[in-house]
């Protein structure tokens, strides 16, 4: 089948975010400027850069209340910190995305245990083993076809990175210690469970 994404596919779903698969999950907390804790799930996520490291996420949608905290949170504070999110996280990342108020901190709300980040204010998720203290660097307006959302994608630079010492093998990430999670298409998701190598070709 082919159709112009400005007119109707014909599908009981829209198949688009099924046709870009997986995507990381960016776990993203986040702190008001009155100093609740927020937390909430982006599968619009991704690593964009490594000199510095960079990361991006995008905040396409609207809670009944308004614009989504973290978008908010990150631009009057300037700092976020992403959190992997794993197989056994996957119930609380999910709850976390609930449209509570901007007063509800949701580490309260999902019972999550906090932990201090270094560089940044935002606390980060203790039992996940993998965080990215980020401070934001801009934010991009993107085309947006709703008057009431607000399309942006929100840049950040890591500025630090806690990795948990169980996950290492040999100084190096090892996948086969924890199961990460990634996000498909309709309400689907998927975990990183096989993992194969490849080596660049040798320059001619």
């Amino acid at each position: 089948m082919f159709y112009e994404t400005k007119t109707q596919h014909g599908l009981p779903h829209n198949p688009f975010k099924s046709c870009v698969v997986p995507r990381c999950i960016g776990w993203i907390s986040s702190i008001s400027a009155e100093g609740v804790a927020n937390l909430a799930p982006y599968s619009f996520f991704n690593a964009i850069s490594d000199t510095p490291p960079m990361v991006m996420f995008c905040s396409g949608g609207a809670q009944p209340h308004g614009l989504k905290d973290s978008l908010q949170n990150i631009e009057q504070t300037g700092e976020f910190v992403c959190n992997l999110t794993t197989w056994e996280l996957r119930e609380a990342m999910s709850l976390s995305s609930a449209p509570t108020l901007p007063e509800v901190d949701e580490f309260e709300y999902t019972e999550l245990e906090q932990a201090k980040s270094i560089l940044v204010k935002p606390p980060r998720v203790a039992a996940s083993p993998i965080n990215l203290e980020c401070k934001y660097t801009q934010t991009v307006e993107l085309p947006n076809t709703s008057p009431t959302r607000r399309n942006a994608m929100v840049l950040g630079e890591v500025v630090g990175i806690h990795i948990s010492d169980e996950i290492l093998t040999d100084g190096m990430v090892d996948l086969s210690k924890f199961r990460p999670i990634a996000r498909l298409g309709y309400m689907d998701y998927c975990t990183v469970d096989n993992v194969f190598t490849m080596f660049f070709p040798d320059k001619t």
